[in-house]
This record gives structure tokens, C-alpha cells and sequence, in this order.
């Protein structure tokens, strides 16, 4: 009977996948898009309720593409940036009214997805998120974390413009860093503890950071970590439910290797003392991590599942990119598909394949589209009566 029951189960698969091979013939998609779902079977529905903090300088861009190619996939409304705007008023705390659409739909009006930059300030979040939303976030090695800010942000922080290297900086930090600026310096010390809602200027004392952490560990189910990507995506994937393909992207607002620079061992045991608030949080965080995978898989599991993510994008670059390797803001021939380019860094994007068929060219923009364009992108399906945001550099 055991025996019958497995033909049994081996011939309906066969004829699945057979069904799968005619209906892309029939309507002429690319088979790659479709395999990956046979064999993907996951545990109770999806989760649809998430909200991401997106800490800046992290790999958070890309944690963001995938959020928003879910909530295109899925129909599902996203708490988007009210008017122009490309933030959630940050870098002040967050409030509900920042949202487009959170007035007008009465204080009941929630959204699925959340995900765009804001300064944490969970009462406002809880006023436009459900009851039972999944909250995580990212965090990055502070020492690399800085590195790329001080790059990004050169001529925008106060505390970065008049010095020639982050080295210089670390070496003499108060002589660029005016406490008295506030706000406007938030990228030059401790900017994930910033975004998290604390005082980036607070002392590193022990009884204030303990608490702190604790705080972020009954806030957020999840904090992945940037330097571990690919096993973040495999934590994320089990503990949200998702598709296999819901986690697969292409790295975004990466820059070019010429414009990232190599701190000194001096100065990076710098950055850790100017950091210390970060670079505790990452250490906390780095170890609960690690512990939190151990506890869902096996190590063999664990390969397992990086494995098949790391084949999947393989896959999806081979069918989707023209080139290998991501190209610079010339050499990226859809203008629609440039990224947004700041101080000396060099952000990198993507060239798609010509002569792709309407549904894989679809899946292959959602993963390249960079975040402000996705972004205006979204806002324009769920807001169509309103003026569509203006991306000004798109047009230089």
C-alpha cells in the first residue's frame, strides 16, 4: 500500500511538472521562472504583515527590493512616503502622518508592508502597522558601516565634509564632530543605534546599553546581519514563509570597488571606541543571530539552503542580465534603471537581456529596479489620483 501511495505521489509530481513545461510553451515564459516553485512547499501561509527598519549603509536597499517585489506579487499595500517625499521623515522620529494615505483611511487604516527609512518610534509605527506584524531590521560590522556612510554622505554631513579621509576623521574626531548640529550629523557616529530611535551621542555606559539592546529584542523578532546576507535570507525565508524566489536578489546601491577605501588597523580599532553604542549592538546582535540559526537548522541544512539560494540567483542572472558583473551610472543603458548616485560613491546597477518576453522581463525589472524608482513605482499603483513622485536625476 506504501508502495502504490508513493507511484502514486511520484506520478502526480510528473504530471505537474509536464503541466508546468506546456503552459510555458503555451505562453511562451521562460521555464526557469517556474521550476523553482515545484518543490517549495512551506509550513502555514505566508506572513504579510512586515515591517523592515531600514538602517542605512547596510545591504538594506536590497533587504528593501525584495519587500517591495513581495508586496507587488501579492497585491498588498505599502506604507509609502506622503507627497514628494522619498523618506518617512527621517532623519526625525517617525510619525504616522509622514505615511501617504494613513489620515484619509481614519486611525483604523493599516498597510502591509513597511519599509522605506525612518527614525524608529514604535508608537507611530503601531498606529499604521497591525497588531501582528513582523518587525526586523539589518545591522552592518560598524567599521564597514562607517566607511561607506563617510563615502555616501561626504558632502552632505557636516562632520565628513572638511576632512580628507575617514582615517584623518577617527584620528582626531572631535575637531569635525559639533554635537551641537544634531540631526544633520546623525551619519557620523553610531547612525544604526540612530535609526533604532536612541541617542547616537549617549555614553557607551553598561546599564543604559543593556537596556537598549533589550529594548530592540522586544521590538524586532529579527536582525540580520549584512556581512551573512545570504544566511539572513534563510532565517528570513523560514521564519516568514516565504517562496524560495521571494528571497533571491541581485545586490543593490553597491558601489564600485575603486570608490570603497581600507580603514588602517588604527583607524578601524577607532571606529569600534567612536562607535561603541554600534558596534555593542552589533556584537549582541551578531551572536543572537548565530544562536537563532542554530536553533532553526542543522549545520548541513543550513549549506543546504544557501546552496539552493545562491544556484537560484545564478539562475536568475543568467536569465535576466546582460552582463555579469553590475556596470556604472554610463554604462547602464535604461536611464529608468540608474541608481541614484551621492558623494564619491560610485553606485552600480544593471543591464537587462534584450528581447525578453513581457512576464520575464517584468521579473527581471523588479529585481534591478533601484529603490527610488520602486519606490515612485509603487506609490503611482496605490495612489494613481495622485501626482507621481519626481525622480529629478533621471531626467539630468
Amino acid at each position: 500500500m506504501q508502495k502504490l501511495g508513493r507511484q502514486c505521489f511520484w506520478a502526480v509530481l510528473l504530471l505537474l511538472a509536464l503541466a508546468v513545461l506546456l503552459l510555458a510553451g503555451v505562453m511562451h515564459v521562460d521555464v526557469r521562472l517556474l521550476m523553482p516553485q515545484l518543490g517549495d512547499q512551506v509550513d502555514g501561509p505566508p506572513v504579510t504583515n512586515v515591517m523592515f527598519l531600514k538602517t542605512h549603509k547596510t545591504a538594506s536597499s536590497t533587504v528593501l527590493n525584495i519587500l517591495f517585489r513581495f508586496a507587488e506579487t501579492h497585491n498588498l499595500s505599502a506604507a509609502l512616503p506622503a507627497g514628494g517625499r522619498f523618506h518617512l521623515g527621517y532623519p526625525w522620529l517617525f510619525l504616522a502622518r509622514y505615511v501617504e494615505g494613513a489620515e484619509q483611511g481614519g486611525p483604523g487604516r493599516r498597510f502591509n508592508i513597511m519599509c522605506n527609512h525612518l527614525r524608529f518610534n514604535p508608537p507611530e509605527v503601531q498606529k499604521v502597522m497591525p497588531n501582528d506584524t513582523f518587525y526586523f531590521s539589518i545591522l552592518r560590522n560598524p567599521v564597514f558601516q562607517l566607511e561607506s556612510s563617510f563615502v555616501y554622505y561626504k558632502s552632505h554631513v557636516p562632520a565628513f565634509r572638511n576632512v580628507t579621509s575617514l582615517d584623518a576623521f577617527l584620528a582626531s574626531p572631535w575637531t569635525y564632530y559639533n554635537q551641537s548640529l544634531g540631526l544633520s550629523n546623525a551619519y557620523a557616529r553610531n547612525s544604526m543605534w540612530f535609526d533604532l530611535g536612541f541617542d547616537n551621542d549617549a555614553p557607551p555606559e553598561e546599564d543604559y546599553v543593556r537596556a537598549r539592546l533589550l529594548d530592540v529584542e522586544r521590538r524586532f523578532q529579527l536582525l540580520l546581519i549584512a556581512e551573512h546576507f545570504d544566511e539572513s535570507m534563510v532565517l528570513l525565508r523560514r521564519l516568514l514563509r516565504w517562496r524560495l524566489d521571494d528571497v533571491v536578489a541581485f545586490r543593490l546601491n553597491a558601489r564600485s570597488r575603486h570608490s570603497v577605501t581600507s580603514l588602517s588597523p588604527a583607524g578601524q580599532e577607532r571606529a569600534k571606541h567612536w562607535c561603541a553604542l554600534d558596534w555593542r549592538l552589533y556584537q549582541h546582535f551578531n551572536r543572537t543571530f548565530w544562536a537563532r540559526l542554530r536553533a532553526e537548522l542543522s549545520p548541513r541544512r543550513l549549506r543546504s539552503e544557501v546552496a539552493r539560494l545562491r544556484e537560484r540567483r545564478r539562475e536568475l542572472a543568467a536569465l535576466c542580465l546582460q552582463d555579469s558583473e553590475p556596470k556604472n551610472k554610463s554604462q547602464i543603458t535604461d536611464v529608468r534603471l540608474r541608481p541614484y548616485q551621492s558623494g564619491r560613491a560610485d553606485i552600480l546597477g544593471y543591464n537587462l537581456k534584450p528581447g525578453l518576453d513581457n512576464q520575464t522581463l517584468q521579473t527581471c525589472q523588479r529585481m534591478v529596479m533601484p529603490e527610488l524608482q520602486y519606490m515612485a513605482h509603487l506609490y503611482t499603483l496605490q495612489f494613481p489620483d495622485k501626482p507621481p513622485k519626481n525622480i529629478a536625476f533621471l531626467g539630468a
